[in-house]
């Protein structure tokens, strides 16, 4: 059968055109009217037959060549690389908000599915209600369910769920049920949870910076008590923990203001980039020496955090992300401790 019989453009959608090539050639595979092997048009005949720009027909096959769907061989053309992982798999992904580090889950878990799945992002700001309308306007509509559940109060504080969440969420077929970052033990039943345990995770890291750590004189958390984006309250519990623990002095505050007071010896643990941003500002203008005289270690790493060096206690968000492909490929079902690490750099 000729592919270009196969191929659906529609000149009237507002879905790209590269984007319909790639749609397409995934469908029919799926289908079975692709194999694998099979030969497809060269990016000029694709254009020709199309009335299509090469760059158009060439961007949909970089797509597909970085998905393994297609490979090139030189001198002899295109042909079909796989068949077995194409599916018609809908996935809905909620996110509470749209952070570098949520981004990071997302896209590692997009390169982890690759063209198994068409994936929608929303995002729902950590609103109660936006997320219940995203919930259920999409009811019915997908294989699965990935949700991060983050909800702050009417005070702006931290919370898992509310009861009208939880009754949302159980209403979801369990095999369709994907939680991420944030446990909720409520549900009950076979679904997926990769979570981090906020209070543990942040205690035992330090615990492994606890050498370096006693080296300081006091320990600072800056925790925001309000936030539009709230921290877990069991990232404070863990903190307190480990102060206690190892018999620490300790200060828990919910900024950092433009006017610190800044003492040698003084080590902040921040958690809102923000707080970080100003803090590394004042240290520079003080010119406290970073490292020595006074330490910083940040929650949650970024490549950013790397590049200046900048200690941190960090979700694995790779880790996250790809765990989560692979037990939707894999069709598993449990319960999965995401790695948690304490990275030791130049501010601490």
């Amino acid at each position: 059968m000729n592919i270009l019989n196969l191929i659906k453009i529609d000149e009237k959608s507002r879905i790209p055109k590269y984007r319909q090539i790639v749609d397409s050639i995934v469908y029919n595979i799926s289908e079975g009217n692709l194999k694998m092997d099979d030969k497809i048009p060269s990016i000029n005949v694709f254009s020709e037959e199309y009335l299509l720009s090469r760059d158009t027909v060439e961007k949909a096959y970089n797509i597909l060549k970085e998905r393994k769907i297609i490979l090139s061989i030189r001198g002899k053309g295109f042909y079909i690389a796989r068949t077995k992982l194409i599916s018609k798999v809908n996935i809905l992904f909620l996110i509470n908000k749209l952070s570098s580090y949520k981004m990071r889950i997302y896209n590692h878990f997009i390169d982890g599915i690759g063209g198994t799945a068409h994936t929608d992002l929303h995002i729902y700001h950590c609103e109660e209600e936006l997320f219940l309308n995203l919930l259920e306007k999409n009811r019915g509509g997908y294989n699965y369910y990935v949700i991060m559940p983050h909800f702050k109060t009417e005070k702006l504080s931290h919370i898992s769920f509310t009861s009208k969440v939880l009754n949302a969420i159980n209403k979801i077929p369990k095999d369709k049920l994907i939680l991420l970052d944030n446990p909720i033990s409520d549900i009950k039943g076979a679904f997926v949870e990769i979570y981090q345990d906020f209070e543990d995770d942040i205690y035992n890291a330090l615990k492994q910076g606890l050498e370096k750590i006693k080296k300081y004189e006091k320990l600072i958390m800056v925790y925001p008590e309000s936030s539009v984006y709230p921290y877990p309250k069991r990232i404070l519990h863990g903190f307190r923990k480990f102060c206690v623990e190892f018999s620490l002095e300790f200060e828990i505050v919910d900024e950092i203001y433009d006017d610190m007071i800044l003492k040698k010896g003084d080590l902040f643990i921040t958690i809102s980039e923000s707080d970080l941003v100003n803090l590394m500002n004042q240290i520079r203008d003080k010119e406290f020496a970073l490292g020595e005289e006074i330490g910083v270690i940040s929650y949650n790493d970024t490549p950013l955090k790397e590049l200046l060096g900048i200690t941190c206690i960090s979700t694995d968000f790779k880790a996250m992300g790809e765990t989560t492909a692979q037990m939707i490929l894999n069709k598993e079902k449990g319960i999965v401790k995401n790695p948690f690490s304490f990275i030791d750099r130049n501010s601490l």
